[in-house]
């Protein structure tokens, strides 16, 4: 595989200690390094640590909201670190949901749809120097150009999961980024980009736990699944995938406050589709089944395994152990 990438920051590591894990992974295969962005860390402060750690990485954005920072403001955020990493940025968006745009910013959560496509557009436009302005359906721009183009420009992807956002990821982007999808969901998203999306790239975030001991596995999976696969957007998602009788009871004791049932009503199968674990290697063909499929950048998020131990130490073992050459 040509790109092999992880997830940043390390919940089990301080910000502060990355450096000892980061500047290791070139040396191991690694090739990206990219961020989420919810309700703990913002998604630029690490990726700029990331930049200056381990200056081959490539970093991105996987994703940061629309909705949060005005156009421009994110338009100068990824042209400043873009001018610090030449050549090594993508910045990737998506339309996250009321909990983090709403419930915790105050901001209304109003025409995701386009407001994805708006930025996008506006995003393309402003990071190859033109000036910006004009209406656009979810926002009106009076005037802008960057005052430091950066060259080259960053590709632009999106967090799609629904069919509208991923075929508006294979027709206006430079790719797809994704997560929380199994090994044979990967054609049919894939598919659903449309004609345009088949030579684009695909990111996706895999939760990787590379432990033998299953039940230990299956416990931490189910404790992130609960709530994940029944969020509104990964529900929908999963909807769409065909899961929606499998999920039913899960979903049920979800509405009903039960959120422990929930958790362990997800199958045991469905678990393990979306959970890679197991020893290291059966984790690295794991994620080799997902490349095969049509996944052109995986990255690992990594949950610590008791084998390779806690800190920055254990991490950088876990990822030495899941290198792509180990």
């Amino acid at each position: 595989m040509d790109r092999y990438g992880v997830t940043i920051p390390f919940n089990t590591v301080p910000l502060s200690e990355h450096r000892r894990v980061l500047e290791r992974l070139p040396d191991l295969g690694y090739t990206d390094a990219w961020t989420g962005e919810a309700a703990g860390y913002d998604g630029f402060t690490p990726l700029a640590l990331a930049a200056a750690w381990a200056p081959s990485l490539r970093v991105g954005t996987g994703v940061v909201p629309v909705q949060t920072r005005g156009p421009a403001l994110l338009a100068m955020t990824v042209a400043t670190l873009a001018e610090a990493a030449p050549g090594r940025v993508v910045v990737g968006v998506g339309s996250s949901g009321p909990p983090f745009v709403t419930r915790i910013n105050g901001i209304p959560f109003e025409h995701p749809y386009r407001k994805v496509r708006d930025t996008v557009r506006f995003l393309r436009a402003a990071l190859a120097g033109e000036h910006v302005a004009g209406h656009f359906d979810s926002f009106t721009i009076e005037g802008f150009r960057l005052g430091s183009v950066p060259r080259p420009a960053p590709p632009v992807m999106i967090g799609a999961l629904g069919p509208q956002m991923l075929r508006l990821a294979g027709r206006e982007t430079d790719g797809l980024v994704t997560n929380f999808l199994t090994v044979d969901d990967v054609p049919r998203v894939v598919e659903a980009m449309g004609p345009e999306g088949k030579a684009k790239e695909v990111v996706a975030r895999l939760f990787v736990c590379p432990t033998r001991n299953r039940a230990y596995a299956r416990a931490q999976g189910r404790a992130m699944l609960g709530s994940i696969l029944n969020a509104r957007t990964y529900s929908g998602f999963h909807d769409w995938l065909g899961r929606g009788d499998v999920l039913a009871a899960s979903h049920r004791a979800w509405a009903a406050g039960d959120f422990r049932g929930a958790a362990a009503a997800v199958p045991d199968w469905l678990v393990d589709e979306l959970l890679v674990h197991g020893g290291p290697e059966e984790c690295r063909a794991h994620i080799q089944r997902y490349v095969d499929a049509g996944v052109t950048t995986p990255l690992l998020a990594v949950i610590p395994a008791p084998e390779f131990g806690a800190g920055p130490e254990g991490m950088a073992r876990t990822l030495q152990a899941l290198a792509p050459g180990a």
